[in-house]
């Protein structure tokens, strides 16, 4: 339950601070009349949804185990953190098109009206703000092993770096005149850019847990080591892992002497599973097939 209330209440600083910065650029961008700042509110706009998804998919993923659900509900983080993914994707795409076409005006000769400064003061707002926020949600997700908490977090510093490509564009502009007002757009794809990588990271991550992918060979490795150091155990083998949402499922056969007493090799059994949830949380689930020594 703490784990949880940690996660609502740093999501909903984030939606509140991006509930504000969706009507402060907004604004901005109309009243300054620039299309990067326009850009950058729709990117807030999408953190703010983003916002909501976490809140009702982190719900959903700390349901217990139930009759349908025996590995619990923990995908349903891995979903959350590839829907902010494919939102985040979306709005690169967006961005970046509005940019290029700007930029093709210029280009054929047409002149782009230089953007006003409330443009400038909104993004470097957003800048301050969103940092602050990327820099708590990334520690609390960090501390309550949260990946849809941490793909949260870096949505917020790809706001905040949309915000200086847009600080820099729109005060370029305005700096340098309405020769230079082609700035603005540039900057809008710059932007586009940067999100677009930051989504594909995030989708990516998630389909391989979806789509169950083994852990790094160095934790099957390390997985491989503590059950090796266990008394009697002579081989490890058919070892499957994966990750369901914040935890992870390792499944493997060992063997140990077929003259073993049961009662020892399931001593055996606990303390190589009391072991792993040492090294890898309270809540990993692990499955043990005890088979005998091969006869040589």
């Amino acid at each position: 339950m703490e784990r949880e209330s940690r996660i609502y209440r740093v999501t909903i600083l984030g939606s509140v601070v991006n509930a504000f910065l969706v009507v402060f650029k907004f604004v901005a961008g109309i009243l300054g009349n620039s299309v990067a700042m326009i850009a950058d509110a729709v990117h807030s706009l999408s953190d703010f949804l983003t916002d909501i998804v976490v809140l009702v998919f982190v719900k959903l993923s700390s349901k217990p185990q139930d009759e349908d659900h025996a590995y619990g509900h923990g995908k349903y983080e891995t979903l959350a953190t590839a829907i902010i993914g494919m939102t985040l994707f979306a709005v690169g795409v967006m961005i970046g098109a509005e940019g290029v076409k700007k930029i093709w005006i210029v280009v054929c000769g047409g002149r782009l009206e230089v953007p006003g400064s409330i443009a400038l003061i909104a993004a470097l707002v957003s800048i301050v703000l969103k940092e602050i926020v990327f820099r708590i949600s990334y520690r609390v997700g960090k501390e309550v092993d949260s990946n849809v908490v941490i793909a949260n977090a870096w949505h917020h510093r790809s706001d905040a770096l949309s915000s200086v490509g847009a600080a820099l564009g729109i005060g370029g502009a305005i700096l340098l005149g309405d020769k230079w007002a082609v700035l603005d757009p540039i900057a809008a794809v710059i932007v586009s850019i940067l999100i677009i990588i930051t989504a594909v990271r995030l989708f990516g991550e998630s389909m391989r847990d979806l789509l169950e992918n083994s852990l790094p060979e160095e934790t099957k490795q390390r997985i491989r080591e503590i059950v090796g150091q266990e008394e009697g155990v002579s081989d490890i083998h058919h070892l499957m892992t994966r990750r369901i949402g914040k935890r992870i499922a390792i499944e493997m056969h060992i063997r140990m002497p077929g003259d073993t007493p049961l009662e020892i090799a399931h001593s055996h059994a606990s303390d190589i599973e009391r072991k792993l949830r040492d090294e890898f949380g309270a809540d990993t689930h692990v499955s043990i097939h005890i088979e005998p020594t091969k006869k040589k």
